[in-house]
């Protein structure tokens, strides 16, 4: 039965912004966005728990020190797409008619994003895009995101894209320049804060692997294969060339955190049980995730969000996809695009591992994705958007970055 629960009442003063989520993605990345609106106090922010993932959605808001205002409970008995779908929208609908709302921000391209757009389209309240702009330019990969995407920026008065070539993507669609801003993304924001912090519940097997790899006694290689695209056959050559560059390297050790999927566990246990100095977990909390991620000497992985955060600790990214949308990466030479193909990952694994100069050259200019400040300027876009300023933020450029993010490698050390 849908509902909703945990809702607060908020000054009608201030403009309300409805900032809507439903992974835990989506709650790193809107965090930043909620801590600068609260800031700067011009805007009143309502974080909204959909109800497509709510306990990880509450993790993730709770890494950044926040929780959602209200809530809205559905209720899933297929497991289906269409079912999911259609009780967001309708949780959702809902949720606005009894909430005042100003204007809504939906976050990259999951079912809830696109459901909220919809719902606010519907009740035309302006539809805020945040990290607008990525194409993979392939509908099946990944699949619905690819879709999702397009269909949230068709409908979006403000797209806050993440970097120069996201706002050339939405320019070739012909989407009104002056609808479009370069803000960076709001990930980089998090990883840099959540990192930065103390750590609290830390898993001991963890921290005594970062400890061994701060002193140098070991070399980390965090690796995460979750995209359902990546479960079958080409989970098993991933598994295959983990296993094969643990046994090269004799000071290697592997961090795995498996997805929870029964068969894609049993996968790994086949591919890795036994295997020395290989550590499979279940899957971590986002500040665990970022701290092994900032110890870490290399990273394997099909995640997009690994690939916006691990240039910003000086990680080399190898992408287990065969189509990205975080371009940028592969043209800073953050990351290599190596797919699923056992040879290409091992060859490329080991010769990083062998030269040490050519992985850090990989990223020495720091990060291209952001430089900490995206959730400030989306405050400041916001702001003009409903007329609280005269002029929108000064936009993102992909500069060098060092300084900040040294600062911030030097609190987890």
């Amino acid at each position: 039965m849908l509902g909703h629960a945990n809702s607060r009442r908020l000054p009608v003063d201030r403009p309300i912004v409805h900032l809507i989520g439903g992974t835990r993605p989506e709650a790193i990345k809107l965090a930043p966005l909620a801590g600068a609106l609260r800031q700067a106090g011009r805007i009143q922010p309502l974080l909204v728990a959909s109800g497509q993932h709510p306990a990880m959605f509450q993790q993730g808001l709770a890494a950044c020190g926040l929780r959602p205002d209200a809530a809205v409970r559905v209720r899933r008995v297929l497991g289906s797409q269409p079912e999911l779908m259609s009780q967001l929208i309708t949780g959702l609908d809902a949720h606005l008619d009894r909430h005042r709302a100003d204007a809504v921000v939906v976050q990259g391209d999951t079912t809830t994003a696109l459901a909220a757009a919809l719902s606010a389209f519907w009740r035309r309240v302006p539809v805020v895009h945040l990290e607008a702009g990525l194409r993979s330019h392939d509908l099946a990969a990944p699949f619905p995101e690819e879709a999702n995407r397009r269909l949230i920026d068709q409908l979006a008065a403000i797209h806050l894209a993440p970097t120069p070539r996201a706002a050339a993507n939405l320019a070739r669609e012909g989407l009104p320049n002056d609808s479009v801003l370069v803000i960076g993304n709001t990930v980089v924001d998090a990883v840099l804060d959540v990192t930065g912090r103390p750590a609290l519940d830390v898993d001991l097997r963890l921290l005594a692997l970062e400890r061994r790899a701060a002193a140098g006694r070991c070399r980390l290689v965090l690796v995460t294969v979750h995209r359902r695209e990546s479960w079958g056959a080409p989970l098993d050559r991933v598994l295959a060339a983990v296993s094969e560059i643990v046994a090269r390297h004799r000071d290697v050790e592997v961090v795995l955190p498996a997805h929870p999927n029964p068969a894609v566990r049993a996968q790994v246990a086949v591919a890795l049980g036994g295997q020395p100095r290989v550590l499979v977990t279940e899957p971590l909390p986002y500040p665990q995730l970022s701290r092994l991620l900032a110890a870490s000497t290399l990273v394997l992985s099909d995640s997009g969000g690994l690939q916006e955060e691990a240039p910003s600790f000086g990680v080399p990214v190898l992408v287990l996809r065969e189509v990205t949308e975080r371009v940028e990466a592969i043209e800073a030479g953050c990351a290599v695009l190596l797919g699923t193909d056992r040879d290409a990952i091992v060859h490329t694994a080991t010769r990083l591992l062998a030269d040490e100069d050519a992985r850090v050259a990989m990223t020495a200019v720091g990060n291209p994705f952001g430089d900490g400040l995206a959730g400030v300027r989306a405050e400041q876009a916001l702001a003009w958007m409903l007329g609280l300023c005269s002029a929108p933020p000064e936009e993102f450029q992909p500069r060098q970055v060092l300084d900040r993010q040294t600062a911030v490698l030097r609190t987890v050390e």
